[in-house]
């Protein structure tokens, strides 16, 4: 019983202790910026370069150069398939020209 009053004793005694603490550095502590930021004002370049680098890092997190890249890809793919077409359609044009005039002369 007595271990147990010590024990409380001392708790109270902490606890008391880090409130004053707390107390007396609330104003330094309101005084800190919200943000983190030690209030050092940073040079427009280097601004400017970290805006251009976050706007990079965005544009491969969102893999917006893959994208580019597959769509073209796609397009020329499309492309190629499109003469491809037309060279056969000219071909089997041809061979039934060829069929036409081989019937023609029997």
């Amino acid at each position: 019983m007595l271990a147990e009053l010590i024990i409380f004793i001392i708790f109270i005694l902490s606890f008391a202790g880090v409130l004053f603490i707390i107390v007396r550095k609330l104003p330094v502590l309101n005084s800190l910026p919200q943000n983190g930021t030690t209030g050092i004002k940073k040079h427009q370049i280097i601004l400017d370069a970290e805006n251009k680098l976050k706007e990079i890092l965005i544009s491969f997190e969102k893999q917006i150069w893959l994208h580019k890249f597959l769509s073209w890809v796609k397009i020329i793919t499309l492309k190629i398939e499109i003469r491809v077409d037309m060279m056969l359609h000219r071909i089997r044009k041809k061979a039934q020209q060829i069929d036409k005039d081989l019937k023609e002369k029997k």
